[in-house]
């Protein structure tokens, strides 16, 4: 397509470095057998939890699976990452400090829960400083994923998604918020009753130019019910969504990936916009008895980046 950024096509609807995130699939910290399916997964990225997973009595024990994990498992060029405990509790600093400081050089984020605003991500991203220059690790070469799932969190989005340069992608936690909130919708119509919420989690995230990434859908051994949350997040802007069983992730990654023939149309609509720019100066043209402009080379751009990361193009 040549130089995207001398065109339209190179406004891109992610600004920062691309990461394909269709699918986040999380398992308990102290699961080893667990971990190993994750990491020999199909998702996009795993998550090794060492918060909402684990018991209290478990969670000081269960940074050394992750660490042993981090070190050892073979995760087929995957997003490594491990979720810490809440700032607000005893165990953040520690998770950040074990895990990073035996593993830093096998992980390649971190996923923050129940971030209420930037100073939340401030905290980590200033620990997670200190220990990569303690282990020789390059300064930011940790990255953070903040968890949306409170009223202030939502409210603080957008700070929250501009807090650092190590900012790589936000996550609508549904079932914490629905919690916060007092609701009690964690199913079928939440994209209904939270639609604020997700959409406002969703511009914040591209204003940044990061990730945006849809909560769980608890009815595991309900496919159907995945499937049709998947849909609707992708139809919503969100780049990819969790996973908690592994049955979950190829539903996940099939709403997120364009077909053949959206990549085919996408493609022809990116090299007719070129050749009409370039050959007749026009901005505006009727391709399949739709209108093409600009605006539209964003959206098929986007389909184009996700193909060639999925290696379908």
């Amino acid at each position: 397509m040549g130089d995207e950024s001398d065109t339209a096509i190179g406004q891109l609807v992610i600004t920062k470095e691309f990461r394909i995130r269709r699918s986040e699939l999380v398992c308990p910290g102290n699961a080893p057998a667990k971990m190993a399916k994750a990491a020999a997964s199909d998702a996009d990225q795993t998550i090794f939890d060492l918060e909402d997973a684990l018991a209290v009595s478990q969670k000081e024990a269960g940074r050394a699976t992750v660490i042993e994990a981090l070190r050892t498992l073979d995760f087929g060029g995957k997003i490594r990452t491990f979720r810490v405990n809440n700032v607000r509790t005893r165990f953040c600093y520690r998770d950040l400090i074990e895990v990073v400081e035996a593993a830093g050089g096998s992980l390649d984020g971190v996923v923050v829960p129940k971030v209420n605003g930037p100073e939340d991500v401030l905290f980590i991203d200033r620990l997670l400083g200190q220990i990569e220059e303690q282990v020789g690790l390059a300064r930011g070469h940790i990255t953070i994923e903040a968890l949306i799932e409170s009223a202030d969190g939502v409210l603080h989005a957008e700070q929250i998604a501009r807090a650092t340069p190590r900012m790589s992608g936000l996550v609508f936690g549904i079932v914490d918020f629905a919690g916060d909130i007092g609701a009690q919708e964690t199913g079928a119509e939440q994209f209904f009753y939270y639609n604020y919420a997700k959409a406002k989690t969703v511009v914040a995230a591209r204003a940044a130019g990061i990730t945006c990434v849809d909560g769980v859908t608890l009815a595991i051994r309900d496919l159907e019910a995945c499937r049709r949350d998947a849909q609707m997040a992708a139809r919503m802007g969100f780049d990819g969504k969790w996973a908690i069983h592994p049955s979950q992730v190829a539903i996940i990654n099939e709403a997120f990936t364009p077909t053949t023939e959206e990549i085919a149309r996408a493609q022809r609509i990116l090299d007719a916009y070129a050749r009409a720019d370039k050959e007749q100066g026009i901005g505006a043209m009727v391709i399949d008895d739709e209108m093409v402009d600009a605006a539209t080379l964003r959206l098929e751009w986007k389909k184009l980046a996700i193909a060639r990361k999925a290696g379908l193009a």
